[in-house]
C-alpha cells in the first residue's frame, strides 16, 4: 500500500483533531508555558495522517511504539508490518526497519507467538550484522523470552547478559537484585549446558566463569573455596559478580556427617547380580572408613513394614537405596504410611539417595534419586550436535524399547532447539536392517535411476550409486553389538561423491571391552560416556585397573551399576550441601552430578571417539 492511500485512509477513519497545540496557563498573572499531556498511540496515529508522506513515517513508527506500551499488541503489530510495507525499499530507513521490525518482534512474543518473535529478531541481528549496527536492549530483552519460551536455556541466559550490561537505568540495589538472578540462571544449568555458555561472548563473562567453575568444582569445601574465591577477587577486581563472591565468602558449608547408613540393595533372587555389583562399588568407595558403620539389607527378602523399625534400631541417619524400581515404590509408600505414625519410625526424616526414579510416589525434601536415564544423553547429544551446524540429521534406531525412547527424545529435543523435525528410521539384523539402511540414505531411488537408464542405453555402462545429499549427521541408536553391524553398512552405502557423513551415537554403542575387531568396525564413531567406562582425566583410573583385574568378564551394563554404588556412596554426606548450595557439583564416575529442584540428580556425560585402533575422550566444539 503506498503511504499516500494509507494515510489518506487513516485520515479518513478519523474526524477529530490530531494534536493538541500547546496552550498557555495564565496564573498570577504570569504566563506559564505546559506541555501538552502524552499523546496515546490513536493521537499519534491520528496526527500522522495529517501530515505529508515524508513526514508521517515517524509518527507512524511512534504510534505502533506507543500501541506496544499499551499493551495493544494486535493494533501495534498491524501497524508496524503496514508501515514497513511501505519503507520496505528505501534503503535509507535502515534504522527505521530495525525499529518496525523491533515493535513486531515484541507483539509477536506477547502474544505467544515465539517462532514467529524468533523471524523478526533474526532480521534485525543480519541486518544489524550487514551495516556494523549494534543491538539495543529491547532485542536482547526479546530475545530472551523468545529463547526462554523455545526451552533454550543457554541462548536465554546470554540474551540476559547482553540486558543487564545495556540496562543503564539500574541503581546499585536493582543492580545487586540482577546480579543474583543471573548467578541463580548460572547454577541451573548442567554441566554441559554451561560448558556451551562459556564458549559465549557475553559482557563480562570470563568472570562469571571463572566464579562458577570455582563454585562447581569447591562449594563443598570451605577452605579451599575460600582460596579460590579470594584469587577472584584479585583477578576480577571490578566485576559485577563481586557481591555473590562476597557471599560465597561468608556461607558456612557446615554438614552433618552420617555416621550409621542402610543400603538397600537386591542381594539375593534373580537381581542379586545387580544388587552384588553395587555392594562392590559402595564398599570400593567405602576403604574401611571407621567413621561410618555399613548396613546391608536384602529387598528381596525384606518385610516393608518392619523396615522402619529396623533402620531405628540400627540408630540409620542416612538411606542409599533401594535399587530396583519397584522396590523404590515399596519404600516411598512406607514413608507415607508411616508419616504422622508417632510410635513408629518415620523413615521420611531419614535423608535417601535412591538409585532409582520412582513412577508413582513423589520425593520428599529429603529424598534424592540418582537419575540413569538414557533419554538424558539424548537431549545433551541433540542439543550439542544442533549447536555443531548440523542442519539434516537422522536417527537410525534399533526398535527395542530403550532404543525407541533415546531416538524419540533426541528427536524431540532437535525440535526444540532448531524447530525442524527429523526422521526416525529403526532397523532390524540382517537383509531388513541393509534394507532400511538403504532407504534412509536414498540409494534404493539412486539405483532405481540407474536401472531405468541402463534400460534406455543400448550399451552396458558403468554407474556408481549416490546416496541422498541433504544428510549431514547420523545419530545411531543401538546395543554395542548392533552398533557394530549398522556402522560398516553405513560406510558402504555412503557415496565417494559425497563428503563423508559424521555418525554419532549413545553411550548403548559403546563397549568397554577391547576388541580390535570392533575398534576397525567403529573407526570414526563419536558417542557420549561415561567416565568410569572411557579413560579421561575424571575417571579413577586406579581403581578401573583392580576392577579390570577382579571382574574382567563383567558387562558394561553391571559396570555402570558398580559406577553409580561408587558414585552414591560419595555423595552420602555432600547431596545436603548439594541442597543448600545449587551450584556443587559431584565430579563423579557416572558423570558430572548435579542436583535440581526437583532433587533429582542429573548427570553430564563426557565423549569418546573410535579413531586409529583406540578410543579416546575429546572435547566437543
Amino acid at each position: 500500500m503506498a503511504i499516500g492511500l494509507f494515510l489518506l485512509t487513516l485520515s479518513s477513519c478519523s474526524n477529530q483533531k490530531a494534536m493538541p497545540k500547546k496552550q498557555p496557563i495564565v496564573k498570577s498573572h504570569e504566563e506559564v508555558v505546559v506541555d501538552p499531556l502524552p499523546l496515546s498511540a490513536e493521537q499519534t496515529l491520528k496526527f500522522a495522517a495529517e501530515l505529508p508522506p515524508e513526514q508521517a513515517i515517524l509518527h507512524l513508527i511512534a504510534a505502533s511504539e506507543l500501541y506496544l506500551q499499551e499493551k495493544n499488541y494486535p493494533k501495534a503489530l498491524w501497524l508496524a508490518d503496514k508501515t514497513m510495507a511501505i519503507i520496505a525499499n528505501d534503503n535509507h530507513q535502515l534504522a527505521n526497519k530495525i525499529s518496525l521490525l523491533q515493535v513486531k518482534a515484541t507483539s509477536l512474543m506477547a502474544l505467544d507467538k515465539a517462532s514467529l518473535s524468533k523471524e523478526q529478531l533474526h532480521a534485525i541481528h543480519q541486518l544489524s550484522a550487514d551495516n556494523n549496527i549494534s543491538l539495543s536492549i529491547d532485542y536482547y530483552q526479546t530475545l530472551s523470552k523468545v529463547m526462554s519460551a523455545s526451552a533454550q536455556p543457554i541462548a536465554a541466559l546470554e540474551a540476559d547478559f547482553h540486558v543487564f550490561a545495556l540496562d543503564g537505568s539500574l541503581t546499585n540495589e536493582l543492580a545487586t537484585e540482577e546480579v543474583k538472578q543471573l548467578w541463580q540462571k548460572l547454577q541451573a544449568l548442567s554441566a554441559w549446558q554451561f560448558a556451551q555458555f562459556s564458549k559465549s561472548e557475553v559482557p563480562f563473562g570470563k568472570g562469571w566463569v571463572q566464579l562458577m567453575q570455582y563454585a562447581n568444582k569447591f562449594g563443598h569445601d570451605k577452605v579451599q573455596f575460600d582460596r579460590y574465591l579470594t584469587q577472584w577477587q584479585r583477578q576480577f577486581p571490578t566485576h559485577p559478580a563481586t557481591p555473590i563472591a562476597l557471599s560465597l565468602l561468608d556461607k558456612e558449608s557446615a554438614t552433618n556427617q552420617s555416621e550409621n547408613i542402610a543400603i538397600l540393595l537386591p542381594l539375593s533372587g534373580k537381581q542379586a547380580s545387580a544388587g552384588v555389583v553395587a555392594q562392590q562399588g559402595i564398599l570400593a568407595a567405602y576403604k574401611n572408613d571407621e567413621s561410618k558403620h555399613l548396613h546391608f539389607f536384602d529387598t528381596h527378602q525384606l518385610n516393608w513394614q518392619e523396615l522402619p523399625a529396623k533402620l531405628n534400631d540400627s540408630n540409620i541417619d542416612f538411606v542409599i537405596g533401594p535399587l530396583l524400581k519397584n522396590d523404590v515404590e515399596s519404600y516411598l509408600a512406607i514413608t507415607k504410611t508411616t508419616e504422622d505414625d508417632s510410635k513408629t519410625q518415620n523413615t521420611t526424616s531419614l535423608p535417601t539417595l535412591l538409585l532409582n526414579l520412582p513412577d508413582k510416589n513423589a520425593l520428599d525434601s529429603n529424598q534424592m534419586a540418582l537419575s540413569m536415564r538414557p533419554e538424558d544423553e539424548a537431549v545433551q547429544a541433540a542439543t550439542t550436535l544442533s549447536n555443531s551446524n548440523y542442519k539434516m540429521p537422522v536417527v537410525l534406531s534399533h526398535q527395542d524399547k530403550v532404543s525407541k525412547r533415546i531416538a524419540n527424545a533426541f528427536v524431540a529435543q532437535w525440535q526444540v532447539m532448531t524447530g525442524n523435525n527429523i526422521d526416525i528410521v529403526f532397523f532390524e539384523k540382517g537383509k531388513k536392517m541393509q534394507a532400511n539402511l538403504k532407504a534412509s540414505l536414498d540409494v534404493d531411488s539412486s539405483q532405481n535411476r540407474i536401472d531405468e537408464l541402463k534400460g534406455r542405453l543400448q550399451q552396458t555402462l558403468k554407474f556408481q550409486t549416490r546416496n541422498r545429499r541433504d544428510i549431514d549427521m547420523i545419530y545411531v541408536v543401538g546395543s554395542a553389538e548392533q552398533t557394530r553391524l549398522v556402522k560398516p553398512y553405513i560406510d558402504v552405502n555412503i557415496s565417494p561423491f559425497a563428503n563423508v557423513i559424521p555418525v554419532y551415537a549413545s553411550s548403548r554403542s559403546h563397549s568397554n571391552k577391547k576388541d580390535n575387531s570392533s575398534h576397525r568396525d567403529l573407526q570414526g564413531l563419536t558417542f557420549t560416556e561415561m567416565p568410569w567406562l572411557l579413560e579421561s582425566s575424571q575417571q579413577n583410573t586406579t581403581l578401573k585397573q583392580i576392577s579390570q583385574q577382579l571382574w574382567s568378564k563383567r558387562s558394561d551394563s553391571l559396570s555402570r551399576i558398580f559406577a553409580m554404588g561408587y558414585d552414591s556412596y560419595n555423595l552420602v554426606d555432600k547431596v545436603s550441601l548439594m541442597q543448600k548450595a545449587p551450584y556443587i557439583r559431584h565430579y563423579g564416575q557416572t558423570g558430572i552430578l548435579q542436583l535440581n529442584d526437583n532433587n533429582i540428580l542429573t548427570r553430564s556425560l563426557i565423549w569418546g571417539r573410535y579413531q586409529q585402533n583406540q578410543v579416546i575422550n575429546i572435547v566437543m566444539d
